[in-house]
């Protein structure tokens, strides 16, 4: 059954990839630019698949980025095709005036996108809890460093980090893409090591690296470059707060919360977990923050209105009974290096004394 759906699911998107090389061809067409349908149609399909087969060989990576490339021109190529189609039949516009805005608004996301993914942003919330001082704790999430997710994205976000003087640095999870060939062969723990805080920098696993089924490997890179990995554990930090690093819920083993609270009470407890997929146990289990990532806003608009059915909370702060919930859009993405109706960025949670 799984097979077939899967098969059904490819012929759907080779359609609508056809859809829009149909729709290409006819706009250049319009402007006398004509290319050869043996030429055109396999590279078209060779980006449409090239995120796949990008991951078969090492060799082959450089189809992985086209690939990656082309989920943003697949999703907003979609659209605009649509929109243009529809514009051409209930008006007298032509298929070259309507396809050549269609390539200008494409372009214009194109760029817009591009500096909102590579251009993170500083983002300042401030609540009160059971501390005897006030702290400052910077938290981010899905870096997704790898290929396009590089080593110069994550100098920025060590450079903007280390500028707020924080406390403590929290990543909460998806740090690496699958696999941390890249993270390794680029030498990005030696950016990584540069993170300055009080009390150290924690993170924890997101789905993506259980999907490169190298846990061990990541655990070791992260834990060269001073990042303490928190695997279904609680620690005491700094004699200030309890802080847990749950295990992100594909791995299907993992520890329930009320199991992970710290003997003692004494002190504030913060929880990190990538998948805001359940806020309500944490909040019963008495948690003051919990921290997550996981949803990227959606990313690329209008992909943020399925974040929001999907997770009670998808982005931003909420006070759920008493606790404290932040969700982090991501400092990296997935997929195609652009943002539309987000932007990559860190947080700074100014924790101040109730």
């Amino acid at each position: 059954m799984q097979f077939l759906i899967g098969i059904l699911v490819v012929v759907i998107y080779s359609g609508f990839t056809f859809y829009i090389g149909w729709n290409l061809n006819l706009w250049l067409a319009s402007i006398k630019i004509h290319i050869p349908n043996l030429i055109f149609w396999p590279i078209l399909y060779l980006a449409a698949f090239g995120f796949v087969l990008g991951r078969i060989h090492e060799y082959l990576r450089p189809l992985s980025i086209i690939g990656n490339y082309w989920m943003f021109v697949f999703e907003y190529g979609l659209i605009l095709c649509i929109i243009a189609n529809i514009i051409v039949f209930i008006t007298p516009l032509t298929a070259r005036t309507t396809g050549s805005v269609a390539v200008l608004i494409f372009i214009v996301l194109f760029i817009y996108g591009t500096y909102n993914a590579y251009s993170p942003v500083v983002r300042e919330t401030t609540i009160k809890m059971n501390v005897d001082q006030p702290m400052k704790v910077v938290l981010a999430s899905d870096f997704h460093l790898g290929v396009l997710s590089n080593k110069a994205h994550l100098q920025r976000f060590v450079t903007l980090s280390n500028e707020q003087n924080p406390d403590v640095v929290l990543l909460a999870g998806d740090l690496v893409d699958d696999k941390p060939d890249l993270f390794i062969k680029k030498n990005m723990g030696e950016v990584m090591a540069q993170l300055k805080s009080t009390y150290g920098v924690y993170g924890v696993l997101g789905n993506h690296e259980y999907y490169g089924n190298a846990i061990s490997e990541i655990v070791d890179e992260l834990e060269k470059a001073n990042v303490k990995m928190l695997m279904d554990e609680t620690i005491l930090v700094g004699e200030r707060f309890y802080l847990t690093g749950q295990e992100d819920k594909t791995n299907k083993a993992r520890k329930v919360i009320a199991d992970l609270a710290p003997t003692e009470r004494d002190k504030p407890w913060i929880v990190m977990n990538h998948t805001p997929d359940d806020l309500n146990s944490p909040m019963e289990a008495g948690v003051n923050l919990h921290v997550s990532g996981h949803t990227h806003l959606g990313q690329l608009w209008p992909n943020n209105f399925i974040t929001d059915k999907v997770f009670e909370l998808d982005y931003g702060y909420k006070n759920k009974e008493g606790m404290h919930a932040l969700v982090s859009s991501g400092f990296g993405f997935w997929g195609p290096p652009m943002r539309i109706g987000s932007q990559s960025e860190l947080w700074v949670i100014h924790i101040e004394p109730n």
